[in-house]
């Protein structure tokens, strides 16, 4: 297939499925409006949906739990988790540092120009895709043609957008199953503009069929070789806006989740928004529901409504003309966006058994999820909820995780985030209001840090919540944490334990609403007003339990390029001789316990592209910045999998070329084919992608 210049005007006649973009000229903290229409659904756009009048943290908290005392107490122990090309310009001196020591040593790389259509790695690594948007899983008749797409054929293949990654390796690592969430589309990329209504609605079948999750079998010839796909493999799986779910914890079969397709309340059809997640000590896979208002046209008239960001609008996918479930207006339909917003779990090694959406773990615009086994056996889920002033949320389990290899000991394993206990965190600086400008100028301490508190939402099933029924609090649990007085913080992303100390990082991505008229000012725990950049919290539990109701925290980063920003701080490390980073995402660890971070929003706030980056936390390089890799124009980095005992890393290459359109490509990513050609296999045009970075 190749494009003439007949095929490009063409296409400016015909329909562009979506033309709207509210964020034109307004985007702020993301790299472009067609990220904030699509993803979000230009949430920076329309009011905060957290309009509560909670008061500073620091004037709530208990006088009585001092930072001090807390933390004299909450010794950490390792907390069991069972399971070169072209750069922007010349190198600063910065990067002409020593390599990252470890198993993975490099030199960091140079930041790279936004426009920069390339995947950059450090010398002596090389890198591949392992699959691609529109790689067939099930047969090789399956063929990629983005000019002929199908919703069944779709549904057949590898979906779009790729968020959340795992590699889940046999037991001599040479076998894996690679599992992605696959968050959201672009229409106007994936193929031509709709001639008519009908094609129009295909490609709305074809997009819904290209959200979800993929579970792909691979295999590689030795460990720290790169691995390949099978095509047809019995564990093959594809998850999409209309696989069926099974819906557990104390709202499951609820009145609030009841519709006249499922009277039950019990079986959901698809998944959306599919963001972070996490894999679980007993293998299975937790996905995050992250922005699914923008898929459902409500009365917008409610309370939790207007809390969750649903509006009586019609919807820029426009899914409600061809499903009316979509369309919560619809007699029977009012609770179908009560069915979305969940942490859905996956069972890799159970290709026929449907996944659950557990609803004891709250509903929110969940980033994802991350379980880790206490010292007590109980297990923890970090979660952080994806919107400006919202929230972070920890599930404590009610039943301890079981150690044995035993088949039954693990179906008892896939019922732990079935019952427990869920908090929501407020956090009390321990610095003098006075001290906490906006600026990021470091308080008198010369730290930003504190005490916090994990407050009651629902123990062992029971809200503790006044005026909420436990059904209430769990599918309308920002209300409820509302209600209890949290800490507003900026946008909650990935929120992961480190598995070697059982400290927590979270990752704020940014809040540029942060101080504005009307909008909260500065907190110690989100010091900066106007916070392009972000930052990064490390919490420490009481006691090193994951069961503790308090915990000790400080911030670890505040990001931004130290040679424009003055208010950046890496953890004391000197800000001159760190990689410049902005907007952290998702987060990750190696085997020695080291930090790396993917970036989402760098090329709006410090003109590179992003990329994924290692953060040492303990000795002298603590808080040391170093850039691993970058990805191409328009994408964001997504996963990633950190293995460095065989010296290989994942990523997941999200949105190359988002500000294209099918006749004027913006990125070739990853097969750089000639412009509009399907040859091979090859594309030329942009293919949202898994990538593997190996050491040669």
């Amino acid at each position: 297939m190749t494009m003439t210049d007949d095929d490009r005007e063409e296409g400016v006649r015909r329909r562009a499925l979506l033309p709207l973009l509210p964020m034109q000229g307004h985007a702020l903290g993301k790299r472009s409006p067609v990220t904030c229409h699509l993803k979000c659904a230009d949430a920076c756009f329309h009011p905060v949906p957290n309009e509560t009048g909670n008061a500073y943290f620091r004037d709530i908290a208990s006088a009585s739990m001092s930072r001090r005392t807390l933390l004299a107490g909450a010794a950490v122990g390792a907390a069991a988790v069972v399971i070169g090309s072209s750069v922007a310009g010349d190198a600063p001196a910065a990067f002409a540092a020593p390599a990252a020591s470890g198993r993975l040593p490099f030199t960091p790389i140079a930041p790279q120009a936004a426009a920069t259509d390339a995947l950059v790695v450090p010398a002596g690594y090389a890198w591949s895709p392992v699959i691609r948007w529109g790689d067939p899983l099930f047969s090789k008749k399956d063929a990629f043609d983005p000019a002929h797409q199908t919703a069944e054929l779709q549904s057949r293949q590898f979906g779009y957008n790729n968020d959340y990654l795992d590699i889940i390796e046999g037991p001599l690592g040479y076998t894996a199953v690679l599992v992605a969430n696959q968050e959201y589309t672009n229409e106007n990329i994936m193929f031509p503009p709709a001639a008519d209504q009908a094609e129009a609605d295909e490609q709305r079948r074809v997009a819904m069929a290209a959200h979800g999750m993929a579970l792909v079998q691979l295999y590689r010839t030795g460990r720290r070789k790169p691995w390949k796909y099978v095509v047809g493999a019995p564990l093959n799986r594809r998850i999409t806006a209309s696989t069926e779910f099974a819906v557990d914890g104390p709202a499951a079969g609820s009145d609030l989740l009841k519709t006249a397709a499922d009277p039950t309340g019990r079986k959901v059809l698809g998944t959306l928004g599919n963001c972070a997640g996490g894999t679980t000590p007993w293998g299975t896979v937790l996905s995050g529901e992250e922005n699914f208002n923008g898929y459902f046209r409500t009365a917008g008239t409610s309370d939790a409504d207007r809390r969750y960001g649903l509006v009586d609008k019609a919807t820029a996918r426009g899914w409600e003309g061809v499903d009316p479930r979509f369309d919560a207006r619809t007699p029977g339909f009012e609770n179908e966006p009560n069915r979305f917003g969940w942490i859905v779990e996956v069972d890799p090694l159970a290709p026929n058994e449907p996944p659950v959406k557990h609803t004891a773990l709250g509903r929110l615009k969940h980033e994802g999820a991350n379980v880790i086994v206490g010292k007590s056996g109980h297990v923890a889920a970090y979660m952080g909820d994806d919107e400006r002033f919202d929230y972070l949320y920890k599930f404590v389990s009610t039943n301890r995780y079981e150690k044995s290899p035993l088949p039954a000991a693990r179906r008892r394993n896939k019922q732990l985030l079935s019952s427990g206990s869920l908090y929501v965190a407020r956090f009390t600086g321990d610095s003098p209001a006075g001290e906490i400008t906006g600026t990021g100028a470091l308080p008198g301490d010369g730290a930003f840090d504190g005490t916090g508190e994990w407050i009651p939402l629902v123990v062992d099933g029971v809200s503790h919540v006044p005026g909420f029924t436990t059904e209430q609090v769990l599918v309308t649990t920002r209300l409820a944490a509302d209600a209890v007085g949290a800490t507003k913080m900026d946008r909650c992303e990935d929120v992961e334990p480190n598995p070697r100390t059982g400290r927590v990082y979270v990752a704020c991505t940014n809040n540029t609403d942060r101080g504005k008229a009307g909008k909260e000012g500065a907190t110690e725990a989100n010091p900066r007003s106007n916070n392009r950049d972000g930052h990064v919290i490390e919490i420490t539990e009481a006691g090193g339990d994951a069961r503790a109701t308090t915990f000790g925290w400080s911030i670890l980063l505040l990001c931004g390029d130290p040679a424009t920003n003055p208010s950046t701080y890496f953890a004391g490390f000197p800000a001159d001789k760190v990689s410049p980073i902005s907007c952290p995402d998702n987060v990750a660890f190696d085997s020695e316990g080291n930090l790396w971070i993917s970036t989402d929003g760098a090329p709006s706030t410090i003109g590179t592209c992003d990329g994924l980056f290692k953060v040492p936390l303990e000795g002298p390089e603590r808080g040391r910045v170093q850039q691993f890799l970058s990805v191409p124009r328009e994408s964001e980095t997504c996963g990633p999998v950190i293995r460095d005992e065989d010296r290989m890393v994942y990523v997941a290459v999200q949105h190359p070329g988002e500000n294209g359109t099918w006749a004027a490509q913006t990125s070739y990513f990853p097969d750089y084919a000639a412009p509009g050609s399907l040859a091979g296999g090859a594309w030329g045009g942009p293919r949202p992608s898994v990538v593997q970075v190996w050491k040669k």
